[in-house]
């Protein structure tokens, strides 16, 4: 019995993946009852929708 193929996408993640990047979607990390920014680590209410500090957002 023949499987439905993979999406485009699928393919490209599992790619990534098997060359140790990370595939998922990365957003804030928490620390007590801050938001934390996962690539400058800058703390935030829990109301923020992007870093203050350098600009990423989820």
């Amino acid at each position: 019995m023949a499987s439905a193929p993979q999406s485009g996408d699928d393919v490209f993640d599992q790619f990534l993946a098997d060359r140790g990047h990370e595939t998922e979607p990365v957003g804030w990390d928490r620390s007590y009852n801050k938001l934390q920014c996962p690539d400058c680590m800058a703390l935030h209410d829990e109301s923020a929708d992007t870093c203050g500090v350098c600009g990423w957002e989820p």
